[in-house]
């Protein structure tokens, strides 16, 4: 009832809670509707608008009796222009440049040189790294590194660099695995989609947890909150535990969405090799067919007859969670290529080399086996100063069988093996093995062995598949997986030794002695010869293509599909009660009702085919306010992650349908629209404002000046390099470490510390480590990576004051930007306006000059280098330095 006021009356309790609707939900909320392709409105002031966005912030403001601010000096906008665009400030000589150019094209000409500078993706895959929680590290207890997450970050900057249309960019992150046609790298050729889906992974993982299944649970609601916010700008993971309180999303529309992630899997892929190599696999797997059913011919052609299939004896039927002779194609799943493009049949004849000369045989038994013709595979230094995960050691990369998930029903689990090798259970998709639990999930295969037995039992109930991994340079053969109870199991062993067997394949001619002995002695020779002539040939042609297999890639995180699943729903979000099952489908306030058509496999493509279908009315609306967003300091919809009921209404709705309208129209390119935006009149006013403007519209709703807008810590740590003359432009590679003080203590504490200017590298490029983030940029709003950021805060507090007066690298920066002005310009007039146009893009006034030269003739240390140090010192922490105008 809560406490009642004294003076009015006791309200009534209630427990009715309100009817979820889903339908009257979208019909009331503006977001669920159609993007309209809005006329132009009429404006009074026709020669203010340049563009056509402008006409629409104009024509608000004409309605309330409100005029625009002058435009900009041009040097504001160009120092604007130059960070919104790229993050560094223009020289004085790129100041002069432009200032100096008076013809109507310069700031087109401008803008199209910045968008086209390497600059524009390190800025604006920024931006990008905050919606999808960029770290290097896990975070938890102690911040396992996150093993290559720096490939991801370099794959964004490259595809922002390269105006990668966006529906192909959200489509490479949502399924960037499952293309047939991948993007490839410009220079070097590799398979660049796949990169995408890294972002999937990026989240905290905890090592070792308890509850495995409510560890899977809270990292699926992290994805799946990430991804929506990121591209839908909903917030669809309010619904893990309930219906949504307030947006027309269900909890049957979450659990869907977390069953497209149920059937897929995490891995460490050769994105450098991967697709050289598919080739060479997919003429490897015509040669071998080829010869196969030559073999075959001849034999049948000689009365020969090849091996059929034997039925597995009952005590191990009656257990089989899988079988490599039975499996159908669509479930033969492994990373890499070395399993071949099937499993190996009974009856399929196969060519061995491992003798004085190349023998064919043939398999009595179905098996998935590793190929020695890919022996030799090297996996490119993995970054990794701290990663205590018992997986990292192994050699899995590009190496990896696995089987169907199925569910554990028997505390033992058998899988009939032959050669040396691991054996890792997954379970509930956890990967991050350290610590004393879970040790069991990982098995080394001995070389003597003919099969390998896991004692699952605290595992009963979950989900989970086996991985299998040869040793480096060793061969491992997978015929079959049951499971069982530790008395089943027994039996199975003890009862069904025949299946055990080492030796059952034999040489093609044992095969055929006895059908060519009929014949005569000439015709077993003949036969004979002709095998071993098929033998030779067959041999030389995979060598040739041994030669061409490309062995050294540097790898990536990146997902990978595996048996399709659909999730159930748990029960007030609880993950130990499970509810009914949900069929994947996409949101039904967009898609509508009833299951997603799936042709195979995890159905993230068909996922993020309808998350890039014009008809969805959120994905390029939230695209375009964001780079509003980022241009103008503040979007059309100010709560840029959620467009949903608590978030904040569009001030102008027309303008974002318009801009969603025209990025849909002109190929979905990120720098057109960036373009279209900053030459417009909007984008060029003043900072100024009027003061009945002040008073009318104080919020600055409706647009009616360009507010001041302070810098992100990377973008002021960025131009203290710059002016330093220190910043070192060197584009990707692994993160360099981060500086650590002597109150960034813990458990993961790196073990190595940075320098303390991080070798001059942009910011970006400086290491993310969830436990150990950068003072310099927490001060400055860079945002803890939990979950995505698409609006940073921006607070005004005294550490900001306090980090650039004291902070050792401001101070390291300030003295280098004073050395390098006392190099270069002797007279003192001519250094107090270098570093005025260096750090304002401005000349300073007669005024500036007068107090400059005043402070610098006093007393400053004991050299001319303080004076000048303290002088730089003093410019870094104007407001003006911080702050665009």
């Amino acid at each position: 009832m809560g406490a009642p006021w004294p003076d009015e009356e006791a309200p009534e309790a209630t427990t009715q809670t309100p009817d979820f609707d889903l339908q009257q939900r979208k019909k009331d909320h503006w977001v669920w509707q159609p993007v309209q392709s809005p006329s132009l409105p009429a404006v009074q002031d026709a020669s203010w608008p340049k563009a056509e966005l402008d006409y629409f912030i104009l024509s608000k403001l004409e309605q309330n009796d409100l005029h625009p601010a002058e435009e900009a000096e041009r040097a504001a906008i160009l120092r604007r222009v130059y960070f919104d665009l790229i993050g560094l400030p223009p020289t004085p000589e790129q100041t002069a440049t432009f200032l100096s150019d008076l013809s109507p094209g310069a700031l087109r000409r401008l803008v199209d040189d910045l968008l086209e500078s390497p600059q524009f993706g390190e800025r604006w895959g920024r931006h990008w790294l905050d919606l999808v929680r960029y770290a290097e590290s896990r975070g938890h207890e102690f911040d396992d590194d996150a093993l290559n997450a720096y490939q991801y970050r370099d794959y964004v900057i490259r595809a922002f660099n390269a105006d990668v249309p966006y529906d192909q960019l959200v489509r490479e992150h949502i399924a960037g695995d499952l293309l047939t046609q991948p993007r490839l790298n410009s220079e070097d050729g590799f398979n660049e989609s796949i990169l995408g889906t890294g972002f999937w992974f990026l989240g905290e993982w905890v090592h070792s947890p308890v509850d495995i299944r409510k560890d899977e649970a809270d990292r699926f609601d992290n994805m799946v909150d990430v991804m929506s916010k990121t591209f839908l700008g909903v917030t669809v993971s309010c619904a893990r535990c309930h219906d949504h309180k307030f947006d027309a999303i269900s909890t049957a529309d979450y659990y869907s969405l977390t069953g497209f992630l149920q059937s897929s899997d995490y891995r460490q892929v050769r994105f450098e090799s991967l697709e050289h190599n598919r080739r060479v696999a997919e003429r490897l797997a015509k040669v071998d067919q080829a010869y196969r059913q030559r073999v075959a011919g001849l034999i049948r052609q000689h009365g020969g007859k090849l091996p059929e299939p034997v039925a597995l004896p009952s005590v191990i039927a009656d257990l089989l969670v899988m079988d490599y002779q039975t499996l159908p194609a669509d479930q033969y799943m492994q990373d890499g290529f070395i399993f071949g493009d099937a499993p190996r049949r009974a009856g399929d004849a196969y060519l061995d080399v491992s003798e004085s000369k190349p023998t064919i045989r043939v398999a009595s038994h179905g098996s998935a086996i590793s190929d020695p013709l890919w022996n030799g595979l090297q996996s490119l230094r993995e970054t990794g100063m701290q990663n205590r995960s018992k997986l990292k050691k192994l050699p899995r990369s590009g190496r990896t069988l696995r089987t169907p998930t199925f569910e554990l029903t028997g505390d033992r689990v058998l899988c009939r093996v032959r050669g040396e090798g691991h054996v890792v259970v997954c379970v509930d998709s956890h990967r991050l093995i350290a610590g004393p639990l879970h040790g069991e999930t990982v098995q080394k295969i001995p070389g003597n062995a003919t099969s390998v037995e896991l004692n699952l039992a605290r595992y009963l109930g979950h989900r989970l598949h086996l991985e299998f991994t040869p040793e480096i340079d060793k061969q491992l053969e997978v015929q079959w997986v049951i499971q069982g109870t530790a008395e089943q199991i027994k039996q199975a062993k003890a009862n069904g030794a025949s299946a055990f067997q080492t030796a059952d394949t034999a040489s093609v001619f044992d095969t055929v002695n006895v059908a060519a002995a009929g014949n005569g002695l000439g015709a077993k020779q003949e036969l004979a010869e002709q095998l071993q002539q098929i033998a030779v040939a067959w041999a030389d042609e995979r060598e040739l293509l041994r030669s061409q297999i490309m062995k050294p890639s540097h790898t990536a995180m990146a997902m990978m599909d595996g048996s399709g699943e659909d999730a159930a729903i748990f029960i007030r979000g609880n993950a130990s009660k499970p509810g009914d099952i949900e069929p994947r489908h996409f949101l039904t306030a967009v898609a509508g009702e009833g299951p997603m058509e799936i042709k195979s496999g995890s159905g993230r493509l068909e996922l993020a085919q309808q998350i890039n279908d014009p008809s969805n009315p959120l994905t390029s609306r939230v695209i375009v306010n964001r780079i509003w967003h980022y241009l103008l300091g503040r979007g059309i919809v100010p709560t840029t992650d959620d467009f949903g009921v608590l978030g904040q209404r569009p001030t102008h709705p027309e303008l974002l349908d318009h801009l969603a309208t025209r990025f849909q129209h002109d190929g979905q390119s990120i720098k057109r629209m960036i373009r279209y935006i900053v030459l417009s009149r909007t984008y060029q006013m003043s900072s100024r404002v009027s003061p009945d403007a002040a008073q009318a519209d104080p919020k600055n709703l409706l647009w009616h000046h360009r507010p001041p807008k302070r810098l992100e810590g990377e973008a002021i740590r960025d131009s203290l390099l710059a002016l330093s003359g220190r910043l070192d432009k060197t584009m990707f590679g692994e993160p360099v470490p981060i500086q650590l003080t002597s109150f960034m203590d813990g458990r993961g504490r790196p073990k190595t510390s940075g320098p303390l200017d991080g070798n001059g590298r942009r910011s970006i490029y400086i290491s993310v480590r969830r436990n150990f983030l950068s003072p310099f940029m927490l001060t400055f709003d860079t945002p803890v990576p939990f979950s995505t950021m698409g609006r940073r805060n921006v607070s005004n507090v005294p550490a900001q004051s306090l980090i650039l007066m004291n902070d050792p690298f401001v101070v390291q920066q300030a003295r280098r930007w004073a050395e390098q002005v006392m190099n270069d310009f002797p007279d003192t007039h001519d250094r107090i306006q270098w570093m005025y146009e260096s750090a304002f893009a401005r000349q300073p006034s007669a005024r500036e000059i007068a107090v400059a030269q005043a402070y610098l003739a006093s007393e400053h240390g004991d050299s001319e280098l303080d004076a000048w140090a303290d002088f730089a010192h003093a410019l870094i922490n104007t407001k003006e330095f911080i702050f665009l105008r």
